[in-house]
């Protein structure tokens, strides 16, 4: 595996992804953030580390706001523009020609719901789908609508103790409970397990299990 820092110019400024490589990939997985956390959060690894596994080119991206040292996340509009932004500059060099498929953790698993459609996603990963914010003096609305808009195969593994509540399984969509809360710190590997066996599923199913295309360059000594 070889990995590369790169950053990608963006209206919001420059956003930061971690690239990390495999050899002859057959797709690319691209994953953001949570709202107050980075791309170390330990779902984000196991996601990434099970990908890798399964030949996939990873990236993470972090996004401007996070770059620039701040907390609190950009409104959504903003959030969505840079990440798809990233997205295309990807497909356009590092991850040409992969079969992409789009996710992350809480509100990145948000905002590629979102965009799905915008970034030609043929899949979308979502670890800890913040579903209802909790602990609210009035009730929140569910993002309910933002994970039902999506149409092509979706996964959510959630905690099963996550206080945001559980996504309900759709006609797209398959919902892995696992031990734990929101972090999804608990168990791991059961987040791992869901993940490889899911991207297996999809390569089943979108066919893109045999060799690379040509023009992909995320290889080992190719893009990286």
């Amino acid at each position: 595996m070889r990995s590369k820092v790169l950053d990608v110019a963006t209206t919001q400024g420059p956003a930061r992804v971690h690239l990390h490589g495999v050899s002859k990939p057959r797709a690319a997985l691209v994953l953001g953030h949570g709202a107050g956390g980075g791309v170390a959060a330990r779902d984000l690894l196991a996601a990434r580390d099970a990908a890798l596994a399964e030949r996939l080119a990873v990236a993470l991206v972090e996004q401007p706001y996070r770059v620039a040292g701040r907390r609190s996340p950009a409104p959504a509009k903003q959030l969505d523009a840079a990440w798809t932004t990233v997205v295309d500059e990807l497909g356009r060099d590092h991850l040409r020609g992969l079969p992409l498929i789009v996710g992350g953790r809480s509100l990145g698993a948000r905002v590629a719901c979102r965009t799905a459609e915008a970034t030609d996603a043929i899949g979308v990963l979502c670890l800890a789908f913040p579903l209802v914010p909790p602990r609210r003096t009035k009730p929140a609305p569910s993002r309910l609508p933002e994970l039902d808009a999506v149409h092509v195969p979706t996964l959510v593994v959630q905690g099963e103790s996550d206080p945001f509540g559980m996504p309900p399984p759709g006609k797209n969509r398959t919902v892995v409970p696992v031990r734990g809360d929101h972090s999804l710190r608990t168990d791991l590997d059961a987040v791992a397990v869901a993940v490889r066996s899911w991207l297996q599923d999809l390569a089943e199913e979108r066919g893109y299990n045999g060799a690379p295309r040509r023009d992909s360059r995320v290889a080992k000594g190719g893009g990286l």
